[in-house]
């Protein structure tokens, strides 16, 4: 939904229609940079090869008086709302979804404001529930989703916190559970596996090794616990001494028959 600005207007079809797919808005953003009507940042950006910098709006149209005007929750020509929700800052227009400007993280975040907190290391804003209960990491909602590469901070897609504190978007947190449970960065277990790890206890002791394996170790480290110790070998895996878990790869030590020590 683009026109250069009173050049191809927003007539036809355009004229009247609220919203895109992205955003419920009665206006169109007027982008500083290329002077063209778009509904919404991401609108712009998909069909241009720049930026909108958000911050920098100064102008909309209204899309039923088509009255271009400084940014403004209602439009000052014929009244229409322009969004049930206005920030001034982010110049950010959409149906009322309990959003929150967070000066920390200098956008707005769907709320509401009370179920959320500030984490200054993460430079993120979390859920209550998490307050104290996560593993901080220094700003990591400035790098990139490990999965699809694309920004976190910004996205509109939620964030998912993982236990060991890295963030995948929650839509790649879930499509890569289809694939495996460990995170793509550290290879810490990606949720609570306890369960998990004691039916493989009893499949361990179901399935005896081979004769000329029974008597043999190895050294792992657990990428759970980052522990390393020296368990008895098995196919299925291999479990830790230290947090129970099998989430644990060889070390690089050489197996050692017990009958030879």
């Amino acid at each position: 939904m683009a026109a250069t600005a009173r050049e191809e207007g927003a007539s036809g079809e355009e004229r009247g229609q609220r919203g895109c797919e992205h955003y419920d808005r009665g206006c169109l953003l007027k982008a500083p940079c290329c002077d063209k009507l778009y509904t919404c940042r991401l609108c712009h950006d998909n069909n241009e090869d720049h930026q909108l910098d958000r911050f920098k709006v100064k102008e909309v149209q209204c899309i039923n008086c088509e009255k271009i005007q400084h940014a403004q929750q209602t439009c000052e020509e014929c009244s229409t709302l322009f969004g049930e929700y206005y920030c001034d800052i982010c110049h950010l227009f959409d149906k009322d979804k309990k959003q929150y400007h967070c000066e920390n993280c200098g956008i707005c975040r769907i709320g509401p404001k009370e179920d959320f907190f500030h984490c200054l290391k993460c430079n993120l804003c979390l859920a209550m529930n998490l307050q104290g209960r996560h593993k901080c990491i220094e700003n990591v909602s400035r790098q990139n989703c490990p999965i699809c590469l694309e920004d976190i901070h910004t996205s509109r897609v939620v964030a998912h916190v993982l236990p060991c504190g890295h963030l995948l978007h929650r839509t790649c947190y879930e499509e890569m559970l289809k694939e495996g449970y460990r995170c793509p960065l550290c290879m810490h277990s990606a949720l609570d596996m306890t369960r998990y790890w004691r039916q493989l206890d009893d499949e361990v002791a179901q399935t005896p090794m081979p004769s000329e394996y029974q008597n043999m170790t190895v050294d792992i480290l657990c990428n759970d616990c980052n522990g390393r110790s020296t368990v008895q070998f098995h196919i299925l895996g291999m479990k830790c001494k230290i947090c129970e878990s099998y989430n644990t790869a060889q070390a690089g030590g050489r197996r050692i028959s017990l009958d030879q020590q």
